[in-house]
């Protein structure tokens, strides 16, 4: 089922927590709203559901104008991050529940219910714990029941609300590579809400990067994350630096001095200079470089991360470095960016 929602708003009292938002989510596509707390992306999905009706614009299905339809109608699949469960039901009797309680001439017989209802929890891998309640699982397969239930009712769009957001880190990465697997298999319009950058990047067909009631991006994770088309982007995608630079007759000066990046076809003038910790090349002198001296170094896995007091600037940078190179507190490093983006105010 193919969405669009078309020049949305939504105010909460004098507050525009959403502001002519406009976003297309192809059929069968796995959607990411990404973004900090406060930026629209809980209302943007509760506005899809139903769950919230907009101050102004529409929402189509396909070709209907779902705007006013209820939840019921719009046939949604919805995945809480406390997962919802009724307490006193069985695993088997949760995943059925919704197509129990449809309307008789649309409620399928007591033996097709049951079938579906155990199909699934085959899918989402807990055949043989049918029986058990809520209280006697853990996490993890809590929230696999929820996404069983969601899906037990062939919804037109299913919909996750920070899925992950209750689950300790090992388990949030387990559960990323099965929900991925899922969606493959069964095909579900699915769009999913987080604040967790790797979550949305490792998941996520496109990404929808949110600020403010805004949409800042939207792009493939290699394109969010390569081509970042906006500083607030650059800055929330991943690690990044900034400093503040100009451009000269096509070269990037920091202070008095070029840092022997080009730049051609820039305009001269003032400038933001951000590039990622990682792209960078190491040098042995400085003839046109950014040099530091190093504050802190950290092994972090298979490298080294290492801040530096930028020789020029009052700001403290940090690079990623093999974990093998020297680099002590106090030791002199210079280096400069082979992959970078400049932003003008």
């Amino acid at each position: 089922m193919e969405v669009r929602v078309q020049d949305i708003r939504k105010d909460f009292g004098r507050f525009p927590a959403l502001d002519k938002v406009s976003l297309d989510i192809r059929s069968g596509e796995l959607i990411a709203l990404l973004g900090p707390s406060g930026s629209g992306k809980t209302t943007l999905l509760r506005l899809i559901a139903g769950l919230e009706s907009p101050t102004d614009g529409t929402i189509f299905f396909g070709d209907d104008d779902a705007s006013k339809k209820t939840v019921q109608e719009r046939n949604i699949g919805f995945v809480f991050q406390h997962y919802a469960l009724f307490r006193h039901m069985t695993v088997i009797d949760n995943v059925a529940f919704g197509l129990k309680v449809r309307p008789s001439s649309r409620r399928p017989a007591a033996a097709d219910i049951r079938k579906r209802a155990e199909d699934l929890i085959d899918l989402v891998q807990l055949g043989g714990l049918e029986k058990r309640y809520p209280a006697q699982l853990s996490g993890g397969q809590r929230q696999r029941v929820a996404l069983a239930r969601a899906m037990a009712v062939e919804p037109n769009v299913l919909l996750l609300d920070e899925p992950f957001g209750a689950l300790d880190a090992q388990v949030r990465k387990e559960l990323r590579r099965w929900l991925r697997e899922i969606h493959d298999r069964t095909g579900h319009t699915t769009v999913f809400v987080t604040h967790d950058q790797d979550e949305a990047l490792e998941l996520a067909d496109r990404v929808v990067v949110m600020s403010k009631g805004r949409i800042e991006q939207v792009g493939t994770p290699d394109e969010i994350y390569d081509t970042p088309n906006s500083p607030f982007v650059f800055g929330f995608i991943g690690q990044s630096n900034t400093l503040p630079v100009r451009v000269e007759n096509g070269q990037l000066w920091l202070e008095d001095r070029s840092i022997g990046v080009s730049a051609p076809g820039e305009p001269a003038g003032p400038a933001e200079l951000y590039f990622r910790p990682h792209d960078i090349d190491l040098l042995d002198g400085c003839g046109g470089c950014l040099a530091g001296v190093v504050t802190l170094s950290r092994r972090v896995a298979g490298t080294r991360h290492v801040e530096l007091d930028i020789a020029g600037s009052t700001r403290r940078i940090e690079i990623e470095l093999p974990s093998d190179v020297a680099a002590t507190p106090g030791t002199r490093i210079a280096f400069r960016p082979n992959r970078w983006r400049l932003f003008r105010s």
